[in-house]
């Protein structure tokens, strides 16, 4: 059997670095006959925004070197979607796979499955289910497409069940197999542990932020960094960074009220940086004492913040799957979610707050005064990828 596993941006490398493993460990079974091993083809389509950045994960997480690089690059939805659907096409018609293996819900993820289907192959989707209701997002578009075209839906929780079913899909196309992200989690959690916070800041901060504050202490800020003693922050959707008017309440509560309460650490994301040059924010947020930025971190030192934070605000899906497990009490910056399981009125870590100051000043002193607590949902065990392995391999053609 020959599976082609497709990735396009970070978000999809914690995810297929479990299942890539799956394959490997499953090759390696005892007495398994040549012709029943999976010969894997891994492709990553180039959609990154940073090259360094995605090498970076590939080597953290140990995912092999692609076979096969679309070289897509960025632009705009059509265009990504667009270039790698003809690249995708070549790749399809030499390899000839049984399977196209795809996860989340990147550009790529909606290209690739296109596309495997014009050539009819059987394509899986690892993480199906998934519904925010909002059309506004791209992502929403890629999973609904996905999920309507492949032949094997992988789910991450029973929410995503009935969400498939409530849109038509025949139930022998459904496997619940529980979250791939946890798989990763799980794997690199006492490597993360081994960091350092400190050393973490001191070597990312970023170099512009400290020449234009030479005169500011940033060692003295970084070594009062103590476990659930900093928050932490991430985002980059355009819906709260590309409009001033909404992104500009946003930073006066981090650098009002946030800062003026604990440190609070940024991996600022490209995008963010770059509006908040373009708005005439940026002196505000360097010159913020207790603001700690960041260039974008590695995943292994994104967990390690995530594990002793006080709180996260982030406007990241992962992010908030992550906090569920590491009971890292975690505010939203969404009206909605995708990933429902993750909330707190279903026993999870996160409330939405979406990007209204007002809703966010509220949750965040709800926020102060609660504990950590740590919830495992279904199957969020480790072991989500062998179930994914095993789903493929025992599919039978309906």
């Amino acid at each position: 059997m020959k599976i082609i596993s497709v990735v396009g941006a970070r978000p999809n490398f914690m995810k297929i670095a479990p299942f890539v493993r799956a394959v490997e460990n499953y090759n390696q079974t005892p007495d398994l006959p040549t012709k029943r091993q999976v010969h894997h083809v891994l492709v990553h389509t180039g959609q990154h925004y940073d090259v360094s950045m995605s090498q970076a994960f590939f080597k953290a997480l140990n995912i092999p070197d692609p076979d096969i690089n679309l070289e897509v690059g960025s632009g705009s939805h059509a265009e990504q979607v667009g270039n790698t659907m003809i690249a995708f096409e070549k790749v399809l018609r030499q390899e000839k796979p049984d399977w196209v293996v795809v996860v989340g819900d990147v550009n790529a993820t909606l290209a690739c499955s296109v596309t495997a289907k014009k050539e009819g192959v059987r394509v899986c989707h690892i993480e199906a289910g998934l519904r925010s209701g909002d059309l506004t997002m791209p992502e929403e578009i890629n999973r609904l497409v996905t999920d309507r075209l492949a032949d094997l839906l992988l789910t991450p929780d029973r929410l995503s069940i009935e969400n498939l079913k409530k849109e038509g899909v025949a139930e022998n196309k459904i496997v619940f197999v529980g979250n791939i992200m946890i798989d990763t989690l799980e794997a690199n959690r006492a490597k993360a542990a081994k960091l350092n916070v400190e050393d973490i800041c001191t070597e990312n901060r970023l170099l512009e932020v400290k020449s234009k504050n030479a005169n500011k202490s940033l060692k003295t800020e970084i070594s009062a960094l103590k476990k659930g003693n900093y928050a932490v922050i991430t985002m980059h959707r355009p819906s709260n960074v590309d409009h001033p008017h909404v992104l500009r309440p946003l930073i006066t509560f981090l650098c009002q009220v946030v800062t003026q309460d604990m440190p609070l650490i940024w991996p600022i994301h490209p995008r963010a940086e770059k509006r908040l040059q373009e708005f005439g924010l940026w002196d505000e947020v360097i010159k913020s004492k207790n603001m700690i930025l960041l260039k974008p971190i590695g995943y292994h030192e994104m967990l390690r913040l995530n594990m002793d934070a006080r709180m996260v605000f982030t406007d990241s899906g992962g992010l908030q799957e992550e906090c569920t497990v590491l009971g890292t009490p975690c505010l939203t910056l969404r009206w909605n979610t995708e990933r429902p399981v993750t909330l707190r009125e279903h026993g999870g870590a996160s409330v939405l707050v979406g990007n209204d100051v007002e809703k966010i000043r509220t949750e965040y002193k709800k926020t102060l005064a609660s504990e950590r607590n740590p919830m495992r949902p279904e199957l969020w065990d480790g072991n989500t990828s062998g179930r994914c392995l095993r789903a493929i391999l025992n599919y039978k053609i309906k």
